[in-house]
C-alpha cells in the first residue's frame, strides 16, 4: 500500500462504511476520516476521525479536508427514500455533487461502490440510476476511478431491516456454487472483503478507470490482506 495517504469515507453509517471503519486499527500508511450527518457508534478499537455536517455542506467539507483519496459508499433504497425520485437524489445527484467537489479539491483516487448489473440503459430503475452515476463519474476524469460492482453483501446491518436480503444471505453461499463463468459476477460476498477491496483501491498509485465485478473485487481484497500480513510480520 502507498504511504501516508489520507482517505475520506462517505456513507459511514451503512454496512459498507461501518465495515471499512472496523478495519481502521489495522491500516498501515492510510489515515482514514469519515464524513456523516450524525454521531455514530464506532466498532471497538476503531481509529478514525468523524466529521459531522449536513449533507448539503459535504462538498464544502471535502474541499476543506482535501484528502488524496475518497471512498463513496452512499446509497439508499426506495423503501427508505420513499420514491424512485428521492432515491435518485442520493444515488446519483448527491454522489455527483460530492464527486465534483472532490475533483475540484484535488482528490486523486475516487472509489465508488455501485452494484452488479448497473446499466444506464436498464429498464430497472435502480440499475439505471447506478449506471448513470457510473457514466457521469467517468466524465470527471479522476487520476484513478475504481467502480466496485458487488452482488449481494453478506453482513449485519444496523437499524435497517431488510427481510428479503436477510433470506438471500442465508441461501447465498449455496446459490453461489451454481454461479460460474459469466454468472460469477452475481455471486455474493462478505462485507469485509468489499471493504478491503475499497481500501486497496483507495491506496493504489496506478491511474486509470477500473470497473471491478466479483472476481476483480476479491483480487483487490486479497492484495490488501496480503499487504497487511506483510506489514504485521515486519513489525
Amino acid at each position: 500500500m502507498s504511504e501516508n495517504i489520507r482517505a475520506l469515507l462517505v456513507g459511514a453509517t451503512g454496512l459498507i462504511g461501518r465495515t471499512v471503519i472496523a478495519r481502521s486499527p489495522d491500516l498501515r500508511g492510510l489515515v482514514l476520516q469519515a464524513l456523516a450527518r450524525r454521531e455514530m457508534k464506532f466498532p471497538q478499537g476503531a481509529r478514525i476521525e468523524l466529521v459531522l455536517a449536513p449533507s448539503e455542506e459535504w462538498p464544502n467539507v471535502v474541499q476543506q479536508l482535501s484528502p488524496e483519496a475518497l471512498i463513496c459508499a452512499l446509497g439508499t433504497t426506495r423503501r427508505k427514500a420513499g420514491s424512485n425520485e428521492a432515491r435518485r437524489e442520493v444515488d446519483h445527484d448527491l454522489v455527483l455533487e460530492f464527486a465534483t467537489a472532490a475533483k475540484e479539491a484535488g482528490v486523486r483516487n475516487f472509489v465508488h461502490v455501485s452494484s452488479v448489473g448497473a446499466d444506464r440503459y436498464s429498464k430497472n430503475a435502480y440499475l439505471q440510476v447506478k449506471g448513470e452515476t457510473e457514466h457521469d463519474l467517468k466524465a470527471l476524469k479522476f487520476h484513478r476511478l475504481d467502480i466496485l460492482r458487488p452482488g449481494l453483501l453478506r453482513g449485519r446491518r444496523e437499524n435497517d431491516i431488510r427481510p428479503l436480503e436477510a433470506l438471500g444471505q442465508m441461501v447465498a453461499p449455496m446459490a453461489d456454487m451454481f454461479l460460474s463463468g459469466g454468472k460469477s459476477k452475481f455471486r455474493s460476498m462478505r462485507a469485509p472483503d468489499l471493504a478491503d477491496a475499497a481500501l486497496q483501491a483507495a491506496s493504489s498509485k496506478a491511474g486509470g478507470q477500473f470497473i471491478h465485478e466479483h472476481d476483480a473485487i476479491m483480487r483487490l481484497a486479497r492484495e490488501f490482506q496480503r499487504a497487511l500480513a506483510v506489514a504485521e510480520e515486519a513489525e
